[in-house]
């Protein structure tokens, strides 16, 4: 089982180097089955020319990205990496041009193996953190982010302030004695 252990380590170590040396190619032969799972956008980007389309837009958007490797732990069938992502948003993301921002968000990477064979990787991160650190999102709990939502979204704020309301004044009617 060690030798199993300290082989999965070497894969992910190989293939997160290869990925900050922007060396796609080298990352993605890393793969016994090119596969990455992103998990707050639910894509799946499966096979070798998905994987290397996946890998291109990332070079483009991020040419600088790096991760702060914090925790590398080990089960059955992964190997789960807790990083934090640093980059420079300096190309098209998504449709969304440079911003020029930086971006450093946590995340948990689940490299997934069939004994030494890594067969995907499974990506868990906030989305909303990114997306505020280019400037195209606001946190909801900020007042900006009140507004935005409001202005945004009147609709399904209108909804929940009246549902609010009623719901509040229920459990008003409900905590009130009867009158005698």
């Amino acid at each position: 089982m060690k030798d199993l252990t300290l082989a999965r380590a070497r894969i992910v170590h190989a293939h997160m180097d290869a990925e900050e040396r922007r060396d796609f190619d080298a990352a993605r032969a890393t793969f016994h089955r090119p596969r990455y799972e992103i998990v707050a956008t639910g894509e799946i980007h499966d096979g070798a020319d998905a994987v290397a389309r996946f890998y291109d837009e990332t070079a483009r958007a991020f040419p600088d990205l790096t991760f702060e490797r914090r925790v590398l732990r080990h089960s059955d069938d992964a190997v789960t990496v807790e990083t934090v992502y640093r980059a420079t948003h300096g190309g098209a993301w998504r449709g969304l041009p440079a911003t020029g921002r930086v971006v450093a968000y946590p995340m948990m990477n689940v490299f997934l193996f069939e004994e030494d064979r890594l067969v995907g990787e499974r990506m868990y991160f906030d989305l909303l953190t990114p997306l505020r650190q280019v400037g195209v999102a606001r946190d909801p709990t900020s007042l900006g982010g009140r507004i935005a939502l409001g202005l945004n979204h009147p609709v399904n704020v209108g909804r929940a302030l009246v549902r609010s309301a009623f719901s509040s004044a229920a459990r008003r009617r409900a905590c009130t004695p009867p009158p005698r």
